[in-house]
């Protein structure tokens, strides 16, 4: 995803004195690839139950709303934040351990603030999936379960 001017803007002046100072360079939120009908029926009758293919997808779906969410507020500037968000940041700080430096992962509470689903007993078999299919990680300490994106 390369940023090439396409072929109509190549002819205008780029704007000045618009532009960002160089700061760090922003990577990409990571996103979970959906599961192939083919990894689907690979993963083992006991995990899948009674679970649909197309229900698993649709949680990957709300996973990476999630995760993209989180990420957008963290790259936010505090001072733009209202005081709900700002808690949230913080609560995102917190969750950070030097395991999960430059992962993009979220908890439980994320799932819960950001998307309709519920972090129930279908959710939890969806992410035993997930991870047999290796679309994610867990990350374990300090009391938390941390999803990470693999």
């Amino acid at each position: 995803t390369a940023s090439f001017p396409a072929k109509e803007e190549q002819g205008k002046e780029p704007e000045m004195g618009r532009q960002k100072k160089p700061g760090k360079e922003v990577k990409p939120v990571k996103e979970i690839p959906f599961v192939t009908v083919e990894e689907f029926e690979s993963v083992p009758a006991y995990m899948r139950g009674r679970l649909s293919y197309n229900q698993v997808n649709a949680v990957i779906q709300e996973i990476n709303k999630a995760v993209a969410s989180k990420y957008k507020i963290m790259r936010q500037p505090t001072k733009s934040m209202s005081s709900t968000v700002r808690n949230l940041y913080f609560r995102f700080q917190e969750e950070e351990t030097k395991d999960t430096k430059g992962e993009f992962f979220i908890v439980e509470a994320d799932i819960e603030e950001f998307t309709q689903l519920k972090a129930d007993k279908r959710f939890h078999g969806i992410l035993t999936i997930l991870r047999h299919c290796q679309r994610v990680r867990e990350i374990r300490g300090s009391r938390l379960v941390r999803y990470a994106v693999c």
